[in-house]
C-alpha cells in the first residue's frame, strides 16, 4: 500500500480537496457518510482513482461491552463501497453502561483490558473485508497501575490480532505535553511492520493544557516527530487532519508541502 500524502475530506472543504495540489488520498469520518448515498465530491474523487479511507470514531473497541454489530456493518459496507484498502478506528472506548462519553477515552494498559480489546478487534475483523487499523489517541489522563507501556500494549495488540497501526504523531505530541510521555521512545519501540499510515494535526494550549484541536496549524514540533518517524520507517501514507476553522487553500497546500518535505 503506497498512499502518499493526503487530507481529511470534510463537506465544508469538499471543493478545496478536489482542486488542492499534492493530495494523493483522502480519509472520511465513517459515521458521517451513508454508503448508499455517497456525497458527489467523494464519487468524483473515486472516479479519479483517488483512495478514500473510512475512519470510524464510535466502534468503542476498548470498551467492556461487545462492539455494536450495526456500527461494524456500517463501516464494512462503507469500506466495500469505497473500495478502500484499509479501515480504521481508535484504541479507546466511547461508551459504558448505556452512556456515551462524547470523547475518545483511553484504555487501561492492563492485561485484562488488552484481552477485551483483542476480542473486540477480532469481532470487527471477522466482519470487515479489508485490513483494520487502530490509532493511538491523545488523552488528558492515564489510568493507574499500568502493566504495559504504550508500545508494549500496541505491539501485543498487533501480534494477537494482526491489526495495523494508524500512528498519530500529533496525539503523541499532545501526550508528551500533558502526560509527560516520551514520544521519541515510543517511536523507538513501536512495531513498524504493522504501520498502515500516519496522522498529522494542529492544536493549541489553553490554561496549561495542550488541546489536539484539529483547528489550528500543525506545529513545527509535530512535524519534527514526523521526521523522527520517517527516520525509523517509511510511512505508506501521511494524512493532514483539519476539522474546523478552515484556512485558505494556499495555507492547506503549504501544510501538505511541509509534510511532504519531512518525508
Amino acid at each position: 500500500m503506497d498512499l502518499g500524502v493526503g487530507i481529511g475530506w470534510r463537506p465544508e472543504i469538499d471543493l478545496t480537496v478536489e482542486r488542492l495540489p499534492g493530495v494523493d488520498f483522502v480519509e472520511v469520518v465513517a459515521e458521517n457518510l451513508n454508503p448508499d448515498h455517497l456525497p458527489e465530491s467523494i464519487v468524483l474523487l473515486r472516479e479519479r482513482g483517488m483512495p478514500v479511507l473510512p475512519h470510524a470514531v464510535s466502534l468503542s473497541v476498548g470498551g467492556a461491552e461487545p462492539v455494536d454489530s450495526h456500527r461494524v456493518e456500517h463501516l464494512a459496507k462503507l469500506a466495500e463501497v469505497l473500495g478502500a484498502p484499509v479501515a480504521s478506528d481508535h484504541v479507546c472506548f466511547v461508551r459504558a453502561g448505556g452512556l456515551d462519553s462524547g470523547h475518545l477515552m483511553p484504555v487501561p494498559r492492563t492485561r485484562e483490558a488488552l484481552d477485551v480489546l483483542v476480542a473486540n478487534v477480532k469481532t470487527v475483523q471477522e466482519n470487515l473485508n479489508v485490513p483494520f487499523a487502530l490509532e493511538n489517541i491523545a488523552a488528558l489522563l492515564e489510568w493507574p497501575d499500568a502493566e504495559l507501556t504504550e508500545a508494549q500494549f500496541l505491539s501485543e495488540l498487533c501480534d494477537r490480532t494482526g491489526c495495523l497501526l494508524l500512528v498519530d504523531v500529533a496525539n503523541m505530541y499532545a501526550n508528551a505535553r500533558n502526560l509527560g510521555q516520551d514520544p521519541v521512545r515510543l517511536l523507538d519501540d513501536l512495531p513498524w511492520e504493522h504501520l498502515a499510515y500516519v496522522h498529522v494535526a494542529g492544536g493549541e494550549e489553553h490554561n496549561g493544557v495542550y488541546h489536539d484541536t484539529h483547528t489550528h496549524p500543525v506545529l513545527p514540533e509535530v512535524l519534527d516527530l514526523l521526521g523522527e518517524l520517517a527516520s525509523r520507517a517509511k510511512p505508506p501514507g501521511v494524512l493532514l487532519e483539519r476539522d474546523g476553522d478552515y484556512p485558505t487553500d494556499a495555507e492547506l497546500a503549504a501544510e501538505l508541502a511541509a509534510i511532504r518535505s519531512r518525508l
